[in-house]
């Protein structure tokens, strides 16, 4: 597991170190942090991983997770502006770890979000040779900044998700493929006053109409039920999934209702309270890309804004830090499955003063345990970032 902080402080800690817990506890020290700083991304990533590293400048560097500090969970870590060549001023925004075997590389996409809602598409070609000193990855505006950069292929769909408890849902396609690193993008969301993109997901396009979908989380809504599965009216599919297209409700053949099964995905989404839900990636329609999109989740007092929104597996488990340094590991099973307009259930109970700030995944086949390393990381001087 590789921790970030506010400040600048990275490090790798073997997954090992954490056992898994159900959710609603009280979590444990992720990482130590100084006055004034928070945590605020972890990955999940096998030592012999290559990592891009994309800056608030717009710049992106690369390196190797065995390059980079192994500590335990307590210590501080090392400060990027020590291990990447940054400029005064220069913090690292977005962190990608890539497919290991760089032939795959020359089929695959990258997508670009930021802040404002602006999205872009490259070939992951484009970022192959990558010096010591990085190079230009995306002209950003003043006060502009990366908020995720995702592998994807033409064939997928992006989701992109507000703290305001929007989100948009539209093809890869629907951006077309730049040849330059410099340019800003297109929009991708139309954000309220106040509002900012917090999340990008890449889903799998399914060819499937409003009433079939509607159809198949209703029979699948009755399954679940029917086998004691922790269930709640609010899971009905959400009012403007039925009335999306002028269909009639359909019946699905056991045939249909066994291939939508085997393509549907579940979308997490979770607000800085610790509170979060798993919603069927059927109930977030295709749209045009550059629309205002449609509830992702209720955001209120009690949930406050969203934080996260990515698809997960049952078998899965994720990893959520608060501001505060502490990291609870629960299975995403533990998730109650509801409707996008919901509230969620609560996953980490966290304190009046601290607020959840990142969100892994943990997949079931690749634990990304780091290799190696058990000491303790030297202090660092505080990084100039």
């Amino acid at each position: 597991m590789v921790t970030v902080s506010h400040r600048g402080y990275i490090k790798r800690v073997p997954l090992s170190t954490y056992r898994a817990q159900r959710r609603g506890g009280k979590g444990r020290a992720g990482m130590s942090t100084r006055e004034e700083d928070v945590v605020t991304q972890i990955f999940i990533a096998s030592t012999h991983t290559p990592v891009l590293f994309f800056s608030s400048r717009g710049m992106v560097y690369r390196m190797k997770v065995w390059r980079l500090p192994a500590a335990t969970p307590q210590s501080l870590g090392k400060a990027l502006v020590n291990l990447l060549p940054l400029t005064e001023g220069e913090s690292i925004t977005s962190i990608l770890p890539l497919p290991e075997e760089e032939k795959s590389w020359g089929s695959l996409e990258l997508m670009f979000a930021t802040r404002s809602g602006s999205v872009r598409r490259n070939s992951l070609a484009d970022f192959e040779n990558i010096n010591r000193n990085g190079k230009i990855a995306m002209k950003l505006e003043e006060g502009e900044r990366i908020v995720r950069v995702a592998i994807c292929t033409p064939s997928d769909n992006v989701l992109l998700t507000t703290a305001g408890g929007r989100c948009i849902r539209f093809p890869v396609e629907e951006v077309r493929l730049f040849k330059g690193r410099d340019s800003t993008g297109v929009r991708g969301i139309r954000l309220e006053a106040g509002d900012e993109v917090i999340s990008m997901a890449i889903l799998r396009h399914v060819e499937a109409t409003a009433g079939e979908r509607a159809a198949y989380i209703k029979q699948a809504l009755a399954v679940r039920r029917s086998q004691g599965a922790e269930a709640d009216a609010a899971i009905e599919p959400a009012a403007d999934l039925e009335v999306e297209e002028t269909e009639e409700a359909v019946d699905l053949s056991p045939e249909r209702y066994a291939e939508l099964g085997a393509r549907e995905q579940f979308v997490l989404t979770v607000s800085e309270r610790g509170f979060g839900k798993r919603s069927s990636s059927y109930e977030y329609r295709i749209s045009g890309r550059g629309g205002k999109g449609i509830t992702a989740m209720i955001v209120n007092e009690r949930n406050g804004r969203l934080v996260a929104s990515f698809p997960v597996e049952e078998s899965d488990q994720i990893m959520l830090v608060t501001d505060g340094g502490k990291l609870i590991r629960c299975p995403v099973d533990d998730v109650r499955i509801a409707g996008r307009n919901v509230q969620g259930v609560r996953i980490f109970r966290t304190d009046e003063d601290e607020i959840v700030v990142s969100v892994e995944r943990i997949s079931e086949d690749g634990n990304g345990e780091a290799n190696g390393g058990n000491g303790t990381a030297e202090t660092e001087p505080e990084p100039n970032v």
